[in-house]
């Protein structure tokens, strides 16, 4: 998988958030993309998610030197951000085997077996809108982490986690991302310090 951004640029209104931007991020490559808050960080992590276009320049995408479409790049990502949110009414078994049926699990994983590996064994048959901010935090980044789509994109993805879910943080990346493209947007260098490109977003203003 690739995605290339050529002189790539994007405004809301007037105000340009980015401008001039070309970079190819590519399959089995980890990408950090920085920038004081309000500097676009999310907003450039959307473009690549295909939820939101450029104003200026272009972006491609292929899979196996195949052209893929923006309008169907959705189909190959997962996302964990802050502003998304999962289904409170389900437990998290429930929510686990109905996110699986818009994008399937990466293959050996079950909806129990993610369970496991969060932690989250006492809880399973509790209500998500019961989970404590960090539980909650887990299971967005397993929704995410375990879908079976070859670019994951997080945003802030250890917002609300203390440090042994960091730790767990780490090893989902280490353990089911190696051969993904990770791209991370933050300013805390706990989060992206397995990256191995960094993207500022103020040299793009």
């Amino acid at each position: 998988m690739k995605i290339s951004l050529t002189d790539a640029g994007k405004r809301f209104n007037r105000d340009w958030i980015f401008r001039h931007l070309t970079y190819e991020f590519s399959a089995g490559q980890s990408y950090a993309i920085v920038g004081p808050n309000g500097s676009g960080k999310s907003t450039l992590l959307q473009v690549l998610g295909g939820a939101m276009q450029v104003n200026e320049g272009n972006i491609q995408c292929s899979i196996d030197n195949a052209q893929c479409s923006i309008e169907e790049l959705y189909k190959h990502v997962s996302i964990c951000a802050p502003y998304l949110e999962v289904v409170e009414e389900m437990t998290l078994i429930e929510f686990l085997d109905f996110h699986s049926g818009f994008k399937p699990f990466l293959s050996s994983i079950t909806s129990e077996k993610i369970v496991s590996i969060l932690g989250l064994e006492n809880a399973v048959n509790k209500q998500i809108r019961n989970y404590s901010s960090g539980m909650k935090q887990r299971v967005k980044l397993a929704q995410s982490i375990f879908s079976d789509v070859p670019v994951v994109l997080l945003d802030e993805p250890c917002t609300n986690l203390d440090s042994v879910g960091i730790q767990l943080y780490h090893s989902l990346i280490n353990d089911y991302c190696k051969n993904r493209m990770v791209v991370v947007s933050s300013n805390d260098e706990v989060e992206y310090s397995f990256c191995k490109e960094k993207i500022s977003l103020t040299a793009y203003k």
